[in-house]
């Protein structure tokens, strides 16, 4: 049985992710101090909430530098929705505040102006289709992917690579671009929530769980 390590830092949606990789056949750990993230052979970093509220729980639990050094090891690490965007070097939500760093790259709000122009309501909370932005999708979580297939989205910030070859799907809102999956080597973050995302959703943490 594949195992999977998920990390509890106070903040998220452990649960449901949780029960969607059991649904899977996963043997899931949950990860509450450095050792058992560097003990990790698969890492997931769930999350929802503001960024500085997550950064300050991994701060003060200590678990900054075992992510870090996890990340560096060739191990994989899927980040979700927040969890995603901490894996950038800051934030400009309720003022600027730093993240992991490991993937450079900013995390900004989503215009609230469409590219027409028209207002739009923000958060982005919709079922949305995924797009490729400069890579193809074999061999990574998107696998088994069509292009336009759709996800669970919910977020009012939007993270931006500094490389754009480290934006592996997009999606549009109003015609603004989101990052909606975002790869560095072993390293991907989803903004959507891929264990609420249907079947779909399922094969993107299956496929994770085979790499």
């Amino acid at each position: 049985m594949k195992k999977v390590t998920i990390l509890d830092y106070g903040i998220g949606n452990l649960k449901s992710v949780q029960n969607a990789f059991e649904h899977l056949g996963a043997n899931v750990i949950i990860a509450k101090t450095p050792s058992h993230i560097l003990d990790a052979t698969s890492l997931v970093l769930p999350g929802v909430g503001a960024f500085s509220d997550g950064m300050k729980e991994l701060v003060s639990r200590n678990l900054v530098l075992a992510i870090q050094e996890y990340a560096m090891s060739n191990r994989p690490l899927l980040g979700i929705c927040l969890g995603m965007q901490l894996l950038f070097q800051s934030s400009e939500e309720f003022g600027e505040h730093s993240g992991l760093g490991i993937i450079p790259g900013l995390v900004k709000k989503i215009p609230d102006k469409a590219t027409d122009g028209a207002s739009v309501k923000v958060p982005h909370v919709s079922w949305s289709s995924l797009q490729t932005v400069n890579k193809d999708w074999i061999n990574t979580p998107l696998s088994d992917l069509n292009k336009y297939d759709e996800m669970y989205f919910v977020h009012s910030f939007t993270a931006w690579p500094t490389d754009d070859d480290d934006r592996l799907a997009d999606t549009l809102y109003f015609g603004n671009r989101i990052s909606a999956v975002v790869h560095k080597e072993n390293v991907y973050g989803c903004q959507f929530h891929p264990e609420r995302s249907g079947e779909k959703g399922l094969n993107i943490l299956k496929n994770f769980l085979q790499i």
